[in-house]
């Protein structure tokens, strides 16, 4: 007996039917797809000034249309190895060096009995993410100047402050490590909840077979938090590009610029401030490709180094 294929009114019917079937679910998803599509995807339309010599009076569909020129004019300018070097490495070095300390605080933290004490010293870290860039970067001004308490300990032994915040090989040394400290406490949460999660029948059965906390935490710990580690990983990858512009903007001095202009002031610098949206767009567009092939680049690797399991 011959099965004949599946028509598109068979189709249709099956969609109907589920979509009566589940009507309020997809009536709860309604308002996030319309928000994202109203913030996401409608400005979309404005990167079309990217590839035209932007004239706001003219406005976006009556201004010419210049193509690839601005891009051409941005791989070919003479910042263009500077900024897209600083912006890698403070990125690449800020993840690889930033992925790891939520990760081993929350296995610590994991380690704690004591209730009352671990959420304490919880609140303790989680509070440096709720202080404002405009703050932290107030606080490193004030603790790494010249007249500064960390300057002082300095000259005390060495006889001479060291300008931190003007020297440009400073620049992402302190950028990274002040990244690290505000953030880490609050990324810890996701690996402290799914450390929460874990079975304490496996603590158990490892504490009968004799095992170490080190070991408790290779068998048990790490298996548990490997999949949130991969997800987490990827989505960094995928934002490697992505530096805020506050934070470095407001570290910037005269002096350290060659280490501290980065893709995302430069375009601030180009776009609002000397007012040439069509050419910092396209910079913007730029920095937005490389992300997503190195998101995709990313993902690839680590399907084939984690069995297949991708994001």
């Amino acid at each position: 007996m011959k099965v004949k294929p599946m028509g598109k009114t068979s189709k249709w019917s099956n969609l109907q039917k589920r979509l009566r079937r589940d009507k309020w679910m997809y009536a709860l998803l309604l308002p996030g797809v319309v928000l994202t599509v109203i913030f996401k995807y409608v400005p979309m339309y404005g990167a079309i000034i990217a590839f035209k010599d932007y004239n706001p009076i003219l406005g976006i569909m009556e201004s010419p249309w210049v193509g690839l020129a601005h891009f051409k004019e941005f791989i070919g300018s003479p910042n263009f190895g500077m900024l897209l070097g600083n912006t890698l490495k403070i990125s690449v070095y800020g993840l690889l060096l930033g992925f790891f300390p939520p990760i081993l605080l929350a296995l610590g933290l994991n380690q704690i009995l004591n209730k009352k004490i671990k959420q304490k010293l919880q609140l303790i870290l989680y509070a440096p993410n709720f202080i404002s860039v405009v703050i932290i970067v107030g606080m490193l001004f004030l603790f790494l100047s010249a007249n500064g308490p960390i300057n002082g300990l300095v000259a005390k032994f060495t006889g001479q402050p060291i300008m931190f915040m003007s020297n440009p090989a400073y620049f992402r040394t302190i950028y990274i490590l002040s990244g690290i400290w505000q953030g880490m406490g609050w990324a810890s949460i996701l690996y402290t909840a799914t450390l929460a999660g874990v079975s304490t029948d496996l603590y158990e059965a490892a504490n009968i077979d004799g095992a170490n906390i080190l070991q408790k935490i290779w068998h048990i710990d790490l298996p548990a938090l490997k999949p949130v580690m991969v997800i987490n990983f990827i989505l960094s990858a995928g934002n490697i590009m992505n530096v805020g512009y506050e934070k470095a903007y407001l570290m910037q001095t005269s002096m350290n610029i060659p280490t501290s202009e980065i893709i995302s002031t430069y375009v601030y610098k180009v776009g609002l401030q000397s007012g040439d949206y069509a050419y910092s767009a396209a910079v913007g567009l730029f920095n937005m490709i490389i992300n997503v092939i190195l998101l995709l680049l990313v993902n690839n690797i680590t399907k084939r180094l984690n069995e297949g399991e991708g994001l």
